[in-house]
């Protein structure tokens, strides 16, 4: 199996033999390997959020621009069928959703493939689609939403159920009117809305988890609508994982209904995805790139802090010396 160690190997040899960056190219090569492997279109959606470094939210998360990213590298894929090679930290459930009705417009099956992590919003993009494989190591998250509240120390990210518990115990608790003068400064920093936003929030998480798997993943099944609501109240359920950042393992997973397969099953498929990964991640740390969106015919959409990068220039596979 291909590690970490073994691409970063092969980076630095392919430097010393043609005297230029190597990440492109590698990326390219194993998405296009992977493609020949699977007769699917492979599409990679990546960012860097399990590297160090500060960088704005919004060049990791899925945000409506990435709709465009997936239009430039969907543009002139023939077959029905896609894998999305998946790692990322979530973001916006209204730009996961207009996503999926895009995807779902262009492809009749469509597998999830996650080598490491998808969570919150990108673990409701995985359950639009008809299978996700993960390996031993790889992780979803739960798809409780999360509120930016404004507060004395600066915008922060408070789950939306958190919100809703604490002023349920506000309310209890402000019966005794020794209490307020506690309660009241963590109230001001809720606006007059807030509580009905969280409400709605938690809502659509639900409702388009229960809409997606029913649709998808459990097409056609006995019982599928009542199935996929218990599997989005469980990923939904704050009270049960207690943070947003909680991993979800394969295992854990399955428990919970979904279909996945497991990544170790076919030792080819699996070497080339986690190929992939790495090389991936070997971009993140040398080059400015922060988010990936590219086809296994080297067609890509790049975020690099505050510039897109558009590359059309297909991986070539060189021919081999025949001595």
């Amino acid at each position: 199996m291909p590690t970490w160690g073994d691409i970063l190997k092969e980076i630095q040899d392919y430097i010393q033999k043609e005297q230029k960056p190597p990440f492109d190219h590698l990326r390219r090569k194993y998405l296009l390997e992977l493609q020949g492997y699977t007769n699917r279109n492979t599409i990679l959606y990546a960012s860097k959020w399990t590297q160090p470094g500060n960088i704005p939210t919004g060049l990791l998360s899925i945000t409506d621009e990435d709709t465009q990213g997936f239009m430039e590298v969907v543009a002139g894929l023939k077959s029905k069928e896609l894998d999305i090679i998946i790692h990322s930290p979530g973001g916006s459930a209204e730009a996961t959703e207009a996503l999926v009705i895009y995807l779902r417009s262009k492809f009749e099956h469509i597998r999830a493939i996650i080598p490491h992590g998808a969570m919150s919003a990108a673990t409701m993009l995985a359950c639009s689609t008809d299978e996700i494989v993960m390996g031993k190591h790889s992780f979803i998250g739960p798809i409780d939403p999360q509120m930016i509240v404004e507060t004395r120390l600066g915008l922060q990210a408070v789950p939306a159920q958190a919100i809703l518990d604490q002023f349920e115990r506000a309310k209890q608790e402000c019966k005794d009117p020794q209490n307020l003068g506690v309660w009241i400064p963590i109230l001001e920093q809720y606006g007059p809305a807030l509580i009905m936003q969280c409400e709605n929030a938690i809502k659509l998480s639900e409702i388009l988890v229960t809409e997606w798997l029913t649709k998808y993943m459990f097409a056609a099944g006995e019982n599928a609508e009542n199935m996929s609501a218990a599997i989005a109240s469980k990923l939904s359920n704050h009270s049960f994982f207690k943070t947003h950042g909680r991993h979800i393992g394969r295992d854990q997973a399955k428990s919970f209904g979904l279909k996945i397969s497991d990544l170790e099953s076919d030792q080819a498929f699996q070497d080339l995805v986690l190929s992939i990964f790495h090389a991936t991640n070997h971009t993140f740390s040398m080059t400015a790139a922060t988010k990936i969106i590219e086809n296994h015919n080297g067609k890509a959409f790049i975020k690099q802090h505050q510039q897109v990068q558009i590359s059309g220039q297909p991986f070539i596979k060189e021919p081999q010396d025949s001595n």
